[in-house]
């Protein structure tokens, strides 16, 4: 069983990857074009909902395509942990008592795509195998 698990642990990892980043996006674009259901949207200078939204929508198609995924994860987590102890956390001690829950749930989530990477289908793999392949041909004719 472990097997058959470990030989789909890449695909697995990249449809998270994907599903996560889709929803992450779609938070940011509800901020910045006040979309899907938003009250409004929120100018990129106003502290902090601003720059998380960019945060959100950007970092989340970098991490959808699997371009500096890892980077880009590293900073969404920050961004949403940043959230949870500014913005949520003073309203109570545990997430369920002061909606955090998503915040939370979010910044251990990239943590955890900062440290695995990418898996496949990613742009990330893509840009590595080319780069590995001139060094091959750069090393074969020297």
């Amino acid at each position: 069983m472990n097997v058959l698990l470990d030989r789909g642990r890449d695909h697995a990892i990249a449809v998270f990857r994907i599903v996560v980043g889709v929803l992450f996006m779609c938070h940011g674009a509800q901020k910045l074009f006040g979309v899907l259901g938003s009250k409004g949207a929120v100018s990129i200078l106003d502290w902090p909902s601003g720059p998380a939204a960019l945060i959100e929508f950007v970092g989340g198609a970098l991490i959808v395509i699997g371009l500096g995924t890892r980077v880009a994860a590293l900073i969404a987590s920050g961004a949403m942990a940043y959230a949870y102890f500014v913005v949520h956390q003073p309203a109570g001690l545990l997430p369920i008592q002061n909606k955090g829950e998503l915040a939370a749930v979010y910044s251990w989530v990239f943590l955890l795509l900062a440290f695995t990477g990418p898996g496949s289908w990613a742009v990330d793999n893509v840009i590595a195998g080319r780069r590995q392949e001139q060094a091959t041909l750069v090393g074969a004719n020297a």
